[in-house]
């Protein structure tokens, strides 16, 4: 899969694809449809298919202050969009310049010069251009105009459940896990590399690897059961934590796992956490012994999940 990073970086090789326009913010089964439906029409015209994404994602941009939790980083969506056959990835960035393209303009620069698209799959609330002033009928007759076919796929549903990244999120921050889980087609997930933390957990007799979240705002928050992939054996099955530390004056949000029965050294791994259930909120203890012992009331209360689903 090539990832294009910028509307500068389109070459004339890149023009005649089969093409979808959108966040694919957690890659949920809404979106699979849409890369199943796309990578079909990619075949049958023996064209790459293209998926075009921004960064920063347009309610980032204008949200500044309060963005909406990101399921996943670019990093992230990438490795989700690998599972599926997609060829070609551009990532353009979204900022005052492109804010400001009318609609007309955006067909043009985007999906005429640029990417010389044959077939286009959008949602059936797709919104484009300055002001969102272009819908899916006008993006229907610009394709006429330009020689391109445009299709809308209609909203994916889960058990009479209109599937979609705002109901993801809210399904993470209530704690419904399960929820996240049929809503993705898999439990949620978050990746990063472990680095050096302070070693608070270490002192506290209960070691923890450490990853910053690269998120100005987490979907989840909490103490939850976790399994982690990507190290030399896996799963493996932990508690994690995931908040600012207020008992020890923690200010950056932080993803914290206690991995059980490990002890291997894996700083600078790059893994991946699946959360799979929320066990409670984060809190301040007003004492260090109050949160050894809570810690390890969390750690049993996580092993006895794992026996149960195990078992």
């Amino acid at each position: 899969m090539e990832l294009i990073r910028g509307l500068h970086n389109l070459r004339p090789r890149h023009r005649g694809c089969v093409a979808t326009i959108g966040n694919c913010d957690g890659v949920h089964l809404g979106h699979q449809a849409v890369l199943g439906q796309l990578a079909e029409k990619a075949a049958a015209l023996r064209l790459p298919a293209t998926v075009v994404t921004f960064e920063p994602q347009p309610q980032e941009f204008f949200a500044l202050d309060a963005p909406p939790p990101r399921l996943t980083r670019l990093r992230e969506k990438l490795q989700a969009l690998r599972r599926f056959a997609v060829d070609r990835v551009l990532c353009a960035r979204f900022d005052a310049g492109f804010a400001a393209l009318s609609a007309d303009e955006f067909v043009r620069t985007l999906l005429v010069d640029g990417l010389g698209v044959r077939y286009l799959v959008v949602g059936d609330d797709f919104r484009y251009g300055h002001d969102r002033q272009g819908d899916f009928a006008a993006l229907q007759a610009a394709g006429k105009r330009h020689g391109f076919q445009v299709v809308n796929m209609h909203s994916f549903g889960v058990d009479g459940m209109r599937v979609s990244s705002t109901g993801i999120r809210e399904a993470l921050a209530r704690g419904d896990l399960a929820m996240a889980e049929k809503l993705l087609g898999r439990p949620y997930r978050m990746s990063g590399r472990v680095v050096h933390g302070d070693r608070r957990g270490r002192q506290l007799g209960f070691p923890t690897a450490n990853i910053h979240l690269h998120r100005q705002a987490s979907p989840v928050s909490g103490v939850f059961a976790v399994e982690v992939f990507g190290l030399d054996r896996e799963p493996v099955a932990g508690v994690a934590n995931v908040g600012t530390r207020p008992t020890v004056g923690g200010t950056r949000s932080l993803l914290e796992i206690h991995l059980f029965d490990f002890n291997d050294d894996i700083y600078g791994r790059y893994v991946q956490v699946d959360f799979l259930n929320k066990q409670r909120e984060e809190m301040r203890f007003d004492s260090l012994d109050k949160l050894k012992e809570t810690i390890a009331a969390d750690i049993m209360k996580a092993r006895q999940f794992f026996a149960g689903t195990c078992g």
